[in-house]
């Protein structure tokens, strides 16, 4: 009857391993998703924060864009509907 416990307190070999690869998973350092996540993240504010820089460097430093010359056809119908009659009618 004393040979059954004989083991009692010992752990066996595969699951004292389990529990080594339980505490060296804590000492690995940062999840390999979350690295990955991370530098997705960083990219996307830098490419964010680099076209709103570009944004306003462009706004205070290239020339506004041109307007399209308006049609003589066009001219004649806004100054007919404000009332002004088109110079030589």
């Amino acid at each position: 009857m004393d040979d059954d416990f004989e083991f009692a307190d010992k752990v066996p070999p595969s699951f004292d391993s389990m529990q080594d690869a339980v505490k060296n998973a804590e000492a690995k350092g940062f999840n390999p998703g979350l690295i990955v996540l991370l530098v997705v993240v960083g990219l996307l504010l830098i490419f964010l924060v680099g076209n709103y820089l570009l944004y306003m460097y462009a706004q205070k430093n290239l020339p506004p864009k041109k307007k399209k010359p308006v049609s003589k056809k066009k001219m004649k119908k806004e100054r007919l509907k404000q009332g002004v009659s088109a110079p030589g009618e």
